[in-house]
């Protein structure tokens, strides 16, 4: 797998939750690291996503917003 985004993060897929259009997939990136992105079905059911199976969460984006308490 080649990808341009610098981000490709080796994940377990944790739960998949399918809807009529979109399917949510929560990947756990590292034990008590969870990451969760909505997709369309079409594509969850291309990758055919199940629980235990492993992905990788890959994240590109232009900015990244930091907050503090």
């Amino acid at each position: 797998m080649k990808v341009s985004a610098r981000n490709a993060l080796k994940a377990t897929v944790k739960k998949v939750v399918p809807g009529s259009v979109n399917t949510e997939v929560t990947l756990e990136i590292a034990p008590g690291v969870e990451v969760t992105s909505v997709i369309t079905k079409a594509s969850a059911d291309s990758l055919q996503l199940s629980e235990g199976k492993e992905a990788y969460a890959v994240i590109k984006a232009t900015d990244v917003m930091v907050a503090v308490d």
